[in-house]
């Protein structure tokens, strides 16, 4: 009985880590998503490729939008309350 209950709970803590282990894999992804996002003060756009490809988004602020070429991964756009928001305009640079 002692081995059925040992081995139980070893399964039960293999599940455990294995789940642990895919929610922390998650996290990453879900604080920095892809494309466009602000947090409490700032402004990002994250680039998500593969291919290393450098490419050209428009940044909307106050006044007249202004284009940017941007890396692979994120790249801070500025304060939060002085970026509106930002989109891929269909190019590399």
């Amino acid at each position: 009985m002692n081995v059925r209950r040992s081995l139980t709970a070893a399964l039960g803590a293999m599940a455990l880590a294995v789940g642990l282990a895919s929610a922390a894999s998650a996290t990453p992804t879900a604080l920095n998503p892809c494309g466009f996002y602000e947090t409490g003060s700032d402004a990002f756009y994250n680039h998500c490729t593969g291919d290393g490809s450098h490419i050209v988004i428009e940044v909307e602020v106050w006044g007249p939008n202004y284009e940017r070429c941007v890396i692979p991964g994120t790249t801070w756009l500025g304060s939060a309350g002085k970026i509106d928001g930002a989109h891929y305009v269909g190019r590399t640079c």
